[in-house]
C-alpha cells in the first residue's frame, strides 16, 4: 500500500511538472495585444511574442507578416495555412472546420519593421546558415533595439566569418541609432559600416553626423571615404557595363567585318541574321519544353551550332542569289540587301507573329553575385566570355587554316588572289556564310538580354556598322577594340547625356574621326593596291 501511494503521488507531481499545451503567460498576453487590432498594441504583441520563447512564436510572426494571421469571432487568433486549413496560433492545433468570416489581422509600415527584427532575432541562431545570414541582414535593415540581447548571444556564437560580420554590421546599425549608446560604442559602430562601404552603410553614416562633436566629426570623415569608394565602383560598375555591351556589339559586328572586308559589301540585312539566330534559339526552346523539359539547361549548347548553321546557310543562298550579281555596285547592293531584310522580317512576322517571343534562361546564367561590391550577373558574364572565345576561334580560324589564308589574301588584294589561283567567288560565298553564321550565334546570346522580335536585328545593325568603321575595315582586331570602347564610351555618357543623346555624341565623334582616319583604327594596308 505504502509502494502503492508512493507511484500515485509521483504520478501526480509529474503531470504538474509537465509543461502545458497552450501558450506561456507572456505569449497568451501578446496575442491578446495582437487580437486587438490597434497598431502599437500589435507592435508591443510581436515584441513580446519574440521574447517569450514559445515554440509557436516564429510561426505567428511570420503569418503576420504574409497576411494569414487572423482573428475569429471568439478573439482566438488563428493562422491560415496551406490549401485553405486554419490552425490555432497558441496550440498549433488544426481546426476542425474552417472559422467563420475571420478578421485578418492588418500592419502598417511601422509593425512591418518590427515583424522584420523579431523573425530575424527569432532566427539568428538557426542550425541552417543561410537561415542565419538572412535574419543577420533583417535585423540591419529594421535596426530594432529589441534583437540586440539576440545579436550578441548570436555572434558569440557564430562561427562563420562573413555571417559574423554581417551580425556585427547589424549591431552596429542598432548602436549607431541608439540614443542611450555611449560615443565609444557610435565611434566603434561607425568604423564597422565605414567598412561595409555601401548605399545603406552610407545613409546611416550620414543620420549620425547630427550627434555629438566627436561622433559628428568621425561620421563625416566616414561619410567622405564611403562616397569615394562608391564613385570608384561605381565607375567600375560602369566599365562592367561597357564591357557587357562591347561584348554584345562584337558579336554582332564580327561576322560584318567579313563580309564588309573581303566583298565590301554593305550588307542591310546582317541584322536579319542576328534575328534568324534568336528564333532559332526559341524554336529549339519550344521544342525542349515540349518533348525534353529535363533538358533545358542543355538548349542553349544545341542552339549556338545550330543558329551558326541555319544563318550561314540563309547567308550563302543570299550571296548566291542576289549579291553575287552586284559586285561593284554598293548602291545596289545596298538597296538589294535592305530589300532583303525587310522580306525577312515579313516572313519571320508571318510565321511567329509580331510580338515578342519568350526565350528562358539555363539555370547556370540564372542569378548574380558580389565582386568587391559590383554586381555581376551571371549572363552577361557568360556573354562575355562566349563573345571572347568566338573572337579567338575566328582568329585561330582565320591565322591558321588555308580558308583563312585565301580570306586574307582575298581581303587584302582580290585581283592578286584571283591570279594566284584562289577561287575568289567561292571564297565569297564561304566567307559571307561564315560572317551570316557568326551574327547567327550572336543572335543567341541577344536572346538572354533582349526581346526576341523580327525587329531584334534593326536595333544592331546601325551600331554594327559603327564598330566596324571604327576599328578598320576587314581588320578583327580592331573590331574587338572599338566594339569595347564604345560599349564603355556609351555607358559613361549615358547617365549625363541620355541614351539617345549619348549615341548622337559617339556618332558625331565618329564621324570627326573618320575624317582624320578614314580607313579606321587598324586599316588593312594591302588594299591601297586596288585603289
Amino acid at each position: 500500500m505504502p509502494r502503492l501511494l508512493c507511484v500515485i503521488l509521483a504520478l501526480v507531481c509529474a503531470l504538474l511538472a509537465a509543461p502545458a499545451r497552450s501558450a506561456p503567460a507572456d505569449a497568451g498576453e501578446a496575442l491578446a495585444l495582437i487580437a486587438s487590432g490597434r497598431f502599437p498594441d500589435i507592435e508591443k504583441g510581436v515584441d513580446l511574442l519574440a521574447r517569450s520563447g514559445n515554440t509557436h512564436a516564429q510561426a505567428i510572426i511570420e503569418a503576420l507578416r504574409d497576411g494569414r494571421l487572423a482573428v475569429a469571432a471568439d478573439r482566438r487568433v488563428l493562422i491560415q495555412q496551406d490549401g485553405g486549413r486554419w490552425s490555432d496560433a497558441a496550440t498549433g492545433d488544426a481546426l476542425a472546420e474552417a472559422p467563420a468570416a475571420p478578421k485578418t489581422v492588418r500592419i502598417n509600415n511601422r509593425i512591418r519593421r518590427a515583424v522584420e527584427a523579431a523573425v530575424g532575432a527569432l532566427t539568428l541562431m538557426a542550425p541552417d546558415a543561410e537561415a542565419r545570414r538572412q535574419a543577420a541582414e533583417a535585423v540591419f535593415r529594421s535596426r530594432d533595439a529589441a534583437a540586440l540581447s539576440a545579436l550578441d548571444e548570436a555572434i558569440a556564437r557564430e562561427e562563420v566569418p562573413y555571417i559574423k560580420r554581417l551580425m556585427g554590421e547589424a549591431r552596429a546599425a542598432i548602436l549607431l541609432g541608439d540614443a542611450g549608446a555611449s560615443d565609444l560604442q557610435k565611434l566603434e559602430a561607425i568604423d564597422i559600416l565605414a567598412a561595409r562601404a555601401d548605399q545603406d552603410a552610407l545613409a546611416l553614416l550620414r543620420a549620425a553626423t547630427q550627434g555629438s562633436p566627436v561622433v559628428s566629426a568621425a561620421a563625416e570623415a566616414a561619410v567622405a571615404s564611403v562616397e569615394q569608394r562608391l564613385a570608384l565602383l561605381s565607375m567600375l560598375q560602369n566599365v562592367w557595363y561597357g564591357l557587357s555591351l562591347g561584348s554584345v556589339l562584337l558579336l554582332a559586328a564580327i561576322g560584318l567585318a567579313i563580309t564588309f572586308g573581303v566583298m565590301g559589301i554593305i550588307n542591310m540585312a546582317h541584322g536579319e541574321m542576328v534575328m534568324i539566330g534568336a528564333y532559332t534559339t526559341f524554336v529549339i526552346q519550344e521544342f525542349v519544353r515540349s518533348h525534353a523539359p529535363g533538358l533545358f539547361d542543355w538548349t542553349l549548347p544545341v542552339a549556338i551550332p545550330m543558329a551558326f548553321l541555319v544563318a550561314a546557310l540563309v547567308g550563302a543562298a543570299i550571296e548566291r542569289g542576289i549579291i553575287r550579281h552586284l559586285y561593284g555596285r554598293p548602291l545596289e547592293t545596298l538597296l538589294a540587301t535592305w530589300g532583303v531584310s525587310l522580306i525577312l522580317q515579313q516572313a519571320v512576322r508571318s510565321i511567329f507573329g509580331p510580338t515578342n517571343r519568350e526565350v528562358g534562361a539555363p539555370s547556370y546564367m540564372a542569378g548574380s553575385f558580389d565582386l568587391g561590391g559590383l554586381a555581376i550577373t551571371y549572363g552577361r558574364l557568360w556573354i562575355v566570355l562566349f563573345s571572347l572565345a568566338v573572337f579567338a576561334a575566328l582568329m585561330v580560324a582565320l591565322k591558321a587554316t588555308s580558308f583563312g589564308l585565301r580570306i586574307r589574301a582575298v581581303t587584302q588584294n582580290r585581283r592578286m588572289a584571283a591570279s594566284m589561283g584562289i577561287r575568289t567567288p567561292w571564297v565569297d560565298t564561304m566567307a559571307f556564310a561564315l560572317g551570316s553564321g557568326i551574327a547567327g550565334m550572336a543572335g543567341v546570346a541577344l536572346s538572354q538580354i533582349d526581346n526576341v522580335s523580327p525587329n531584334l536585328g534593326q536595333s544592331y545593325i546601325v551600331d554594327s556598322f559603327m564598330v566596324v568603321v571604327f576599328g578598320g575595315v576587314g581588320n578583327l582586331w580592331g573590331t574587338l577594340v572599338s566594339a569595347l570602347t564604345l560599349g564603355i564610351a556609351n555607358k559613361f555618357l549615358e547617365p549625363f547625356a541620355g541614351a539617345v543623346l549619348g549615341k548622337i555624341l559617339l556618332l558625331v565623334f565618329l564621324i570627326l574621326f573618320i575624317q582624320k582616319r578614314p580607313r579606321g583604327l587598324f586599316a588593312l594596308k594591302g588594299r591601297a593596291v586596288e585603289a
